[in-house]
Order: C-alpha cells, then sequence, then structure tokens
C-alpha cells in the first residue's frame, strides 16, 4: 500500500465473499480463517433440483443457505482483522447480499471459468452499490483455462477492478486475494476523497 493511507495499531474489516453457486466462497472462508467458519450448509435434495442447477459441479452436495463467516488476522505491513460473511449463491437467497453487504469494506467476487456467467450478477450488485471488489477466478481441476483479459472482457469491468486467479483450497492464495481486496478498497476511498477535495 505504497501511497495509501496506513491502517491505525489494529484494524478490524468486514469483507464479504460472494460469487455463484458452487464457485468455492464455503472453501475459501475455511481455507484462510484462524477460527473454525461458522456454517449454514444444507444437504441439496431433489426438491432444489429446479432451481438449483448443478451443470458442471455434479458433484456439489451440500450449498449455504444464509452466510458463512471467518476471522482471518493478516499482517500487510499493518496487522488488519478481517471479518469474512460469504454469501448464498443462488438467486433465491440473494435478499440475503443486501444484509451482509451492510457496512462491509469491500468485497471479492469469486467466480469459476466453467460457470462464469453465475458471479455476473455479484459483479453487477458491487458495482451499483458502489462498493470496492475484485474477481478472483478459483481454478478449478480439469476447467478450463481463460485469460485475464478474456475474464475481463465476459464480466464488462472497469480495467481499475483487480482480477486475479486463486485456488480456493490454499490459504496463502485466499490471504493474496484478501489484501489485494483491502489494498485496492484503500485506493478507492483515497481516490474518492481526493475527488471529493477538489
Amino acid at each position: 500500500m505504497s501511497d495509501a493511507p496506513q491502517f491505525a495499531e489494529r484494524t478490524t474489516l468486514k469483507l464479504v465473499v460472494a460469487g455463484g453457486f458452487g464457485v468455492g466462497k464455503t472453501t475459501a472462508i475455511g481455507a484462510v480463517s484462524d477460527i473454525t467458519p461458522l456454517r449454514t450448509e444444507e444437504v441439496l435434495t431433489t426438491q432444489s433440483e429446479a432451481s438449483d442447477s448443478l451443470y458442471g459441479i455434479e458433484n456439489k452436495t451440500t450449498t449455504t443457505v444464509a452466510f458463512d463467516f471467518g476471522r482471518v488476522g493478516l499482517n500487510d505491513p499493518d496487522p488488519i482483522e478481517l471479518y469474512l460473511f460469504g454469501t448464498p449463491g443462488q438467486p433465491r437467497f440473494w435478499d440475503f447480499w443486501h444484509i451482509l453487504a451492510e457496512g462491509a469494506f469491500g468485497a471479492v467476487v469469486l467466480a469459476d471459468t466453467r460457470r462464469l456467467a453465475s458471479s455476473f450478477p455479484a459483479a453487477d450488485f458491487f458495482e451499483q452499490r458502489g462498493m470496492p471488489f475484485v474477481i478472483a477466478i478459483n481454478q478449478f481441476p480439469g476447467a478450463a483455462r481463460r485469460t485475464l483479459p478474456e475474464i475481463r472482457e465476459a464480466f464488462t469491468v472497469a480495467p481499475h477492478v483487480p482480477l486475479m486467479f486463486c485456488d480456493a483450497r490454499n490459504a496463502d492464495s485466499v490471504a493474496s486475494v484478501l489484501l489485494t481486496l483491502v489494498d485496492h478498497a484503500v485506493e478507492s476511498a483515497s481516490a474518492n476523497s481526493a475527488r471529493l477535495d477538489a
């Protein structure tokens, strides 16, 4: 965070992890959290088949129905504590997004190249709220490889929105995404402040 303002000795930030159904939000929070994550997962049943398409994720057996919560402490270089709130991915649970985004510093939009379109609504949601966000592409084994320019074009997001690849199972990879988001959110806040002062 070169020119960005430095955080106080200990800063706590709320971040949201959103994206389509089955992109790895629960896995990502579980991988990086310093505590046992709070999860609201339920077993998928045949009753949900009409609304929850398992195309591309046929082995998925559970789904988040409210939110996931995890907490992680990082140093970048100042100590920060991040409270992570994972959203449900299915459209029928999108009302929770408004609640979970309240007071958040920024958001990670997690995506899967097998079903990129499932995460478009999350990017649109945070863009409309004016909330800083990054797009992280969870690299599933065997998934089609796409370049970051191709992904940026698919999402139609502005050039300043960070895009990166990650492995939701790997704590260091997820931490790198979170730190990128914090840096981006700080830079966005500084830019907005400068515009207001001009």
